[in-house]
């Protein structure tokens, strides 16, 4: 029988003992959020992963170990991947030609995962899409999971998050949770 994913979640922040403490009283933000990413790639969407540059070494991980393990592939890439040069785009025009090229190339069945400050200008394409999951830094936007980049172990929880990420997305495939719940 599958269980209710904020119930899933509770439990497994708590299996995890005090390392995951601090993210149990955002359980139900953390649910919300990640349970509609996930039920996206569920449905097959692939992800586009956005970081501020500051995170660039967590993409870096996320992107090597995110189909490492004995489960169906994720279809998951860069930014960068599909546009080298997306640092340097200013304006909307350019973002809008960008998100437009990324539309035809993934027949609109894609989403963004952000992970960084809300100010970064790397956000602003993934804020333009209702369908984004944000892991986001200094800011409340929609279907954001926040935290505080001034956090002194702020890289250790993002860690931690990713690896509930993981075992969330294996629960979800593997039919132990509904993410839809």
């Amino acid at each position: 029988m599958q269980s209710d994913f904020a119930q899933w979640s509770l439990d497994a922040i708590r299996e995890e003992g005090g390392s995951l403490s601090w993210l149990e009283e955002d359980r139900f933000e953390w649910s919300k959020t990640t349970a509609f990413a996930l039920e996206q790639i569920l449905n097959g969407k692939t992800i586009i992963l956005i970081t501020d540059i500051k995170r660039k070494w967590l993409e870096r991980y996320i992107l090597d170990s995110i189909n490492n393990l004995e489960r169906p592939l994720v279809p998951i890439v860069s930014i960068e991947s599909l546009y080298p040069h997306y640092n340097d785009l200013s304006g909307g025009e350019m973002i809008d030609m960008i998100d437009d090229m990324i539309g035809l190339s993934f027949k609109n069945d894609y989403f963004f995962w952000y992970i960084g400050k809300g100010d970064d200008k790397r956000s602003d394409i993934a804020k333009r899409k209702d369908e984004s999951y944000f892991w986001l830094f200094d800011e409340d936007f929609n279907n954001a999971f926040t935290m505080k980049s001034y956090d002194p172990i702020l890289d250790i929880k993002l860690l931690q998050l990713y690896r509930l990420f993981d075992a969330s997305l294996n629960a979800a495939m593997f039919g132990e949770v509904d993410a839809s719940s």
